[in-house]
């Protein structure tokens, strides 16, 4: 599959979007951290977009009390692997993540 060519205005359209859509995500991890958001609430809105690109290892470590070892030791024993996102965890990885968590 050959990438598109893209205009020079659509070039900076989708920077932009993706500029928004990384504060989005801070912002979200801000929030996690002071215990605004939960991540019940993240892992319920994964039709969201920018919940729903996160990779999982970010979204762990921005939980209060929870750090990159501990975060690490959850997504061996449940099976998540280092690069998958919110949208493609499995039902059980969910409700496991859920119940380790919560």
């Amino acid at each position: 599959m050959a990438i598109p060519k893209l205009t020079a205005d659509e070039r900076a359209k989708a920077l932009q979007k993706a500029q928004q859509i990384r504060s989005q995500r801070m912002e979200a991890r801000k929030a996690l951290k002071a215990g605004k958001l939960t991540l019940k609430e993240v892992l319920d809105s994964t039709d969201n977009e920018v919940y729903a690109k996160m990779r999982v290892k970010y979204l762990l470590e921005s939980l209060p009390q929870v750090g990159k070892i501990t975060t690490q030791k959850i997504m061996e024993e449940i099976g998540i692997d280092e690069a998958r996102r919110v949208q493609g965890l499995g039902k059980r990885q969910v409700a496991q993540l859920l119940e380790k968590l919560s």
